[in-house]
């Protein structure tokens, strides 16, 4: 059994909304945490139909239940009708709900009840670092850190299963999209641009399709939390800057599947790329596993200077290599960002094993700083 750092009953004083993408471990960690708690799991087909024809059934289960009795209804957005039984059982019953779900799309596109601010809203990533005993980071890099995909003999077959259910029929099922061929092509496209700007017309020209499409189309992988957008860093001082999204899958093995990456291999530039995605997802689950205000974005100037994550109001700003061997060369970025931005921490993070300082730079190996983040934090 694998120790998750997202800890939810350090926080069960009120209703929680727990999302995260299938396979992230989200049934696993409520039925550890919570043992004893009333269990309804809306993928059971036949607990689902009942449910569906008569909401009203909810309350009539749960009326009698003691106060602070703890209910976990798992993949709630099924029968999302459910939510007004629970805000009834919230507000007269005292009762506490943990509702799990892989996708707020459905609640959000029909006005479902959200409760009304009586539930809070939680995150469930991928494995990090620091939850697997001996991580191997080319595993990591390849094959991406889902739970079943990260401890799977055969980690290529259950990737593909998981893209072919779940990306393509899930989709289709909540009939989120009328073209389905249009947006496997899209999917293939969102991933050749994994960690890179987005440009909607470009990639609208790809997919033979509009570019309002593919931004509905970037909104529900962001929905379904298949994916995120990164904002540009926003506070402008001296340089002119992008100020486009960038995009990135929430688990790097997913983009390797989709382009087809059999194996990576250093010093290529696809390992660069699917090494700086993984550095990428650990920094936005840590982020939420430490309950920051932050945010996480990016800078780049229109000459091309670049730093691929800021964290904060320029609190931070790191630069990610899979480099064996840093050099000034590649501090260029971290250099001019440090020149704007003069109280800010500068980190480049890479494969070089020896963490050291190249003048106010810290350059740290890559697992010294996944142990930095989960232990001093940043």
């Amino acid at each position: 059994m694998f120790k998750r750092i997202c800890k939810i009953n350090d926080i069960i004083e009120d209703s929680i909304f727990l999302f995260g993408a299938r396979q992230t471990g989200k049934s696993t960690i409520l039925r550890t945490q919570f043992p004893n708690s009333i269990y309804i799991d809306l993928l059971d087909t036949s607990v689902k139909a009942r449910f569906k024809r008569r909401p009203s059934l909810l309350y009539e289960t749960l009326c009698d239940k003691l106060r602070d009795t703890l209910v976990i209804i798992d993949e709630i957005q099924e029968v999302p009708e459910l939510l007004n039984e629970i805000h009834r059982l919230i507000s007269e019953k005292r009762l506490l709900f943990i509702l799990c779900g892989s996708s707020a799309r459905k609640l959000k596109r029909k006005g479902y009840n959200t409760l009304g601010g009586r539930a809070y809203p939680l995150y469930l990533y991928p494995f990090v670092s620091a939850e697997i005993p001996d991580f191997n980071l080319n595993h990591a890099i390849l094959y991406g850190m889902l739970p079943p995909h990260y401890l799977a003999k055969n980690p290529s077959r259950k990737l593909s299963a998981y893209i072919d259910v779940y990306l393509k029929e899930e989709i289709k099922e909540e009939a989120l999209v009328r073209n389905l061929s249009a947006f496997q092509r899209f999917l293939e496209v969102a991933a050749l641009t994994d960690g890179e700007i987005v440009n909607y017309n470009n990639i609208a020209q790809d997919c033979g399709i509009s570019s309002n499409t593919v931004i509905s189309y970037f909104d529900i992988l962001e929905d379904t939390l298949i994916g995120y957008r990164i904002p540009a860093f926003a506070k402008v001082l001296k340089r002119r800057l992008v100020q486009a999204p960038r995009f990135y899958y929430f688990d790097v093995g997913i983009v390797n599947h989709l382009l087809h990456r059999k194996e990576l291999i250093r010093g290529t530039v696809e390992y660069g790329h699917a090494f700086e995605h993984l550095v990428i997802q650990e920094l936005k689950a840590w982020l939420a596993y430490s309950e920051s205000n932050e945010q996480l974005s990016y800078w780049r100037t229109y000459t091309g200077l670049e730093v691929d994550a800021v964290i904060g109001d320029a609190r931070v700003a790191i630069e990610i290599k899979s480099v064996e061997e840093v050099l000034p060369r590649h501090l260029k970025g971290l250099k001019a960002f440090a020149e704007d931005y003069q109280e800010s921490r500068t980190i480049i993070v890479s494969m070089d094993p020896f963490s050291r300082r190249i003048g106010n730079i810290e350059c740290i190996y890559v697992l010294d700083f996944f142990k930095l983040l989960w232990t001093d934090g940043l």
